[in-house]
């Protein structure tokens, strides 16, 4: 680890009151010191953040710059700011640090070193910096000659933009801009934008080094056999892959490269609304002494966690090193992936808990993306919402969509991956009737693809999306397996599978570009 005061620094900030690389004693310290949390009985940090309990994807930014403008798909998810917008916030922004004392971060984006990313971490706020700590993988001695040319994130939730004088939509902000190698935030004291707006920019570089990014978990059994799991934020990214038969890459950020994948980060940031010891034993133990609780009600009385109170919101989370995990590959590096398995947290409760996917089918669902946004994850989302997130992860992707899915189908091809397309969703009916999937028939029927027990069972064609469906699974009953015989009614359900197909089909319609085999490979358009 690096010492105390250590610092990799540029001139626009060098004259600021920063605290380098503090221990994570240390910054506990602090941010108890500032009333920023409290401690937990089970020695975790504890704290709120505010009024934005999810992140702001409306209010995320890329300054239109000569560097990136014809490589970016601008748009909603991609919304362009001038360089004098940004200057100006700023401007303003270095005015608001100075006189504040900050915390500073030396640290890297990127397990591999081939092609890690150094990233330094200005906070305002003890606590962020914590968390920066543990997501993020910390410079050492070792590896400080490598950092050069770091991004800057500067991370500041009590300054906001007027929204009038800069021309954005709110006083909360998260921009990037690729040559300054500077991402501001501010007026958010939501933690998650800073991991998010790094791999925001990992997303965008890799590509160019022929590295496909991925929004997906990974773990490895005894002998090395890698799986993936891509997925949008509680869909079970992070814990399908917390098994204890098998050891964690990684719970949300990877890279593929030719070498094999590797972990973008060094940390977890798990989901833990009604978490319990029993159902997810590796993340309840991982909770701890430099672990960080975001918004958990802890009982006054005896400082537990109460992990089943969503009265702040359903997306209460814990941050901690991937260490704290039993068995974690560290450094977070494995070989090419054997299964992929794609999480959709269906709302619709029609899509069958698990099939199998051929190749070009994997292409149709990757650029799909559908999945339903869950309460909390983002502003705004108090319920199921279906949607079509591009490559399970379109928040967070500022290229085109081909290019990911491009190296995407590459890459199946190239190492014989089989791919899975699995509903953590509803069964029985919609959000509102049916009832989300158990996860422990989850858990038996991904156990079943990876380790390959589901090779020589004979599958069947469902009418609707053409998606091959076993028939039968160890350790799952077989009417589950087919999502019709879960329904009372069947007529009800035949109208529900005709209309999320018919989104499919009308969502698919934006790939003008994408071969006729790919598109044929989804729902057969009905009349």
């Amino acid at each position: 680890m690096l010492k105390e005061g250590t610092q990799v620094i540029d001139k626009h900030l060098s004259s600021l009151d920063v605290a380098w690389n503090l221990s994570v004693p240390r910054l506990v310290e602090q941010a108890i010191a500032r009333g920023e949390g409290q401690l937990t009985a089970t020695g975790a940090f504890a704290t709120t953040t505010g009024k934005f309990t999810g992140r702001s994807p409306k209010d995320k930014y890329i300054v239109d710059e000569p560097s990136v403008h014809s490589a970016i798909d601008w748009g909603p998810v991609n919304q362009p700011i001038s360089e004098s917008q940004f200057d100006q916030i700023y401007e303003r922004l270095l005015r608001y640090m100075k006189g504040r004392q900050w915390f500073g971060l030396n640290a890297f984006a990127g397990a591999d070193p081939a092609y890690r990313l150094p990233i330094r971490v200005l906070t305002e706020y003890a606590w962020h910096q914590l968390f920066a700590r543990q997501l993020l993988i910390n410079a050492t001695d070792d590896n400080l000659d490598s950092f050069r040319e770091p991004f800057t994130v500067v991370d500041a939730p009590g300054f906001y933009a007027d929204p009038e004088r800069d021309d954005i939509r709110s006083g909360t902000f998260i921009i990037i801009h690729f040559a300054k190698r500077l991402i501001l935030i501010g007026g958010t004291e939501y933690a998650g934008e800073i991991k998010k707006s790094v791999f925001s920019l990992m997303n965008y570089l890799l590509p160019d080094q022929n590295v496909l990014p991925m929004h997906c978990s990974a773990n490895m059994d005894s002998s090395g056999r890698t799986a993936l799991f891509f997925g949008l934020s509680g869909t079970g990214k992070t814990t399908l892959s917390a098994d204890p038969n098998r050891r964690l890459i990684g719970d949300d950020e990877h890279g593929w490269s030719d070498r094999g994948i590797f972990n973008m980060e060094g940390g977890c940031y798990a989901k833990c609304i009604n978490l319990s010891r029993e159902k997810e034993p590796q993340i309840y133990n991982a909770i701890r002494f430099g672990s960080v609780l975001e918004n958990v009600i802890i009982d006054r009385e005896t400082g537990v966690p109460v992990y089943d109170d969503s009265s702040l919101t359903e997306n209460t989370r814990a941050a901690y090193p991937i260490e704290y995990i039993e068995q974690a590959v560290i450094p977070g590096i494995g070989r090419h992936p054997e299964v992929i398995v794609f999480l959709t947290a269906d709302a619709f409760g029609v899509l069958p808990p698990i099939a199998r996917l051929s190749t070009d089918q994997a292409m149709y669902y990757f650029l799909s993306g559908y999945t339903s946004k869950l309460a909390g994850t983002e502003r705004g989302v108090t319920q199921p919402e279906a949607t079509f997130s591009t490559c399970f992860g379109a928040p967070f992707l500022p290229r085109p969509a081909q290019e990911y899915a491009q190296l995407l189908g590459e890459r199946i091809a190239q190492h014989g991956t089989q791919v899975y397309l699995v509903n953590t969703g509803w069964t029985g009916g919609p959000y509102g009737t049916g009832e989300r999937m158990k996860l422990a028939y989850t858990r038996a029927m991904v156990r079943a693809a990876i380790d390959g027990a589901l090779e020589d069972v004979p599958f069947e064609r469902e009418p609707y999306f053409h998606l091959s469906i076993p028939s039968h699974c160890p350790d799952v009953p077989s009417d589950v397996l087919n999502p019709k015989h879960t329904w009372s009614d069947p007529e009800a359900y035949e109208r529900k599978a005709r209309e999320l197909a018919a989104r499919f089909h009308d969502n698919f319609q934006r790939f003008s570009y994408v071969a006729e085999k790919i598109r044929k490979a989804g729902p057969p358009v009905r009349g």
